[in-house]
């Protein structure tokens, strides 16, 4: 029979997903330049709008279809055939009630990627390559976890998205930031966030619709719902204070960029495990959570050289990577029967499942992400050029400026504004060579 409550709990979980699709697009438009603050919102919003169409005619039936061999699901549901009003098998909510939450699954997670490459693709190319990467990479590893595929075979525990959610994001975003190519300037001009209270208000919002990331997982209003939403806020909690306390460490200042992307990390590390792990484990989870996604943005991405310009892959990709191994270590069936016990619970089994399934996880979005990229630029120009860049997308793309235009001496305020603070950032940068901005 139908739960009300239940129903109630996943509807209200899938409208709180829905809303950090929009908040990402905040988090990540004051990152960038004002020049470009209107196209990188534009990308959260217009993938928004086009995979949920995908979702429902294509995805949801690839997904979360009968299984066919381990690695899809069959196209008996194309277009949501034959739901109806159809409660879903074994639970107690309808069938549409779990459509529109794993919807919002879909339409956040090709999101996430497009940090790695702001400010520098074209958008068509952009909308194309988004929709082949939801189709061909996220609609099957979506599957082989939840939809009863290989993986799930396998034992591979991935409560809300760690492996289907972030690790996939994250690994496909540094893919694509190498193959499209550094920005223009990148590593001799300084490139500020032009807005951080907006990145800011995009963190809260993430923040506050994680709990329906998460414990909406649960599929109804029940312990394990309850779980999952305090071993989120514990894990995001931690990992805040972790990467705030190393960058006052390391440079001498506590930033809010360095607590919100702390928050953040935490609430990725914590995702694959929310429904398997204990509180305390959790603390432990963000804290150590927010110290690798906080080496692998200061220290790794400068190593390496790759300009990951949001960092994508140092939270999403490096946290979702901990996450999943966090899983193999301390998930416990007294948490979720359903579940299994973790190596500190004396069970090797889970781990290794966890390991390979990360491992298949990298090899889909490096191979999978490349085979799209290269197939949409033999056909379309990708990167913009460097007079493009210069300009700003906003402009270039879509004609528009993000903010009003009040011209002193023929440039703008906040042009002048913007020019100011990168001419100061690289006079420090100049005669500070070796210390972190």
């Amino acid at each position: 029979m139908i739960d009300t409550g239940d129903t109630a709990w996943v509807l209200i979980s899938a409208a709180l997903v829905f809303i950090m699709t929009p908040g990402l697009a905040l988090f990540y438009g004051g990152m960038v330049r004002s020049k470009n603050v209107l196209t990188t919102i534009m990308q959260s919003m217009f993938i928004l709008a086009m995979i949920s169409v995908e979702f429902i005619i294509l995805g949801y039936t690839m997904a979360f279809g009968p299984d066919v061999n381990g690695f899809i699901g069959d196209f008996s549901k194309l277009g949501l055939a034959g739901i109806g009003m159809k409660i879903m098998d074994g639970g107690t909510i309808p069938e549409l009630a779990f459509v529109s939450f794993q919807c919002m699954f879909a339409a956040l997670t090709p999101a996430l990627i497009t940090g790695a490459f702001a400010e520098r693709m074209k958008f068509r190319a952009f909308a194309i390559l988004m929709l082949l990467w939801a189709i061909l990479i996220y609609n099957p590893m979506a599957h082989w976890v939840w939809g009863g595929g290989f993986l799930a075979e396998l034992g591979a525990l991935d409560f809300a998205g760690g492996l289907v959610i972030h690790i996939l994001s994250g690994v496909s975003g540094l893919t694509l930031c190498i193959l499209i190519g550094k920005r223009s300037g990148y590593g001799k001009t300084a490139m500020l966030p032009h807005n951080l209270p907006m990145t800011v208000l995009g963190a809260s919002i993430l923040w506050f619709g994680w709990f329906g990331f998460n414990a909406g997982s649960a599929l109804g209003a029940n312990e394990l719902a309850a779980n999952a939403f305090i071993v989120s806020q514990a894990a995001a909690a931690a990992a805040t204070l972790s990467w705030v306390v190393l960058e006052w460490i390391v440079n001498g200042k506590p930033t809010v960029l360095g607590a919100v992307s702390g928050c953040i990390a935490g609430l990725v590390a914590i995702t694959p495990a929310a429904g398997f792990v204990e509180p305390m484990p959790a603390v432990a989870i963000g804290l150590i959570g927010g110290a690798v996604c906080y080496f692998a943005v200061a220290v790794l991405k400068d190593k390496l050289g790759y300009d990951d310009s949001l960092d994508a892959f140092g939270i999403h990709g490096i946290g979702g990577t901990w996450g999943s191994i966090a899983t193999g270590l301390w998930a416990t069936t007294a948490v979720n029967p359903a579940g299994a016990n973790g190596l500190f619970y004396g069970e090797t089994e889970l781990f290794t499942a966890q390991v390979i399934s990360t491992v298949v996880a990298y090899a889909l979005a490096i191979v999978g992400t490349t085979i799209i990229y290269k197939l949409v630029s033999c056909f379309f120009e990708v990167r913009a050029d460097e007079a493009e860049e210069l300009a700003g997308l906003d402009i270039v793309e879509h004609g528009e400026r993000g903010y009003g235009r009040s011209v002193i001496g023929g440039s703008s305020i906040m042009g002048s504004f913007e020019d100011s603070s990168e001419m100061l950032a690289n006079t420090v940068l100049n005669t500070n060579k070796g210390g972190a901005l």
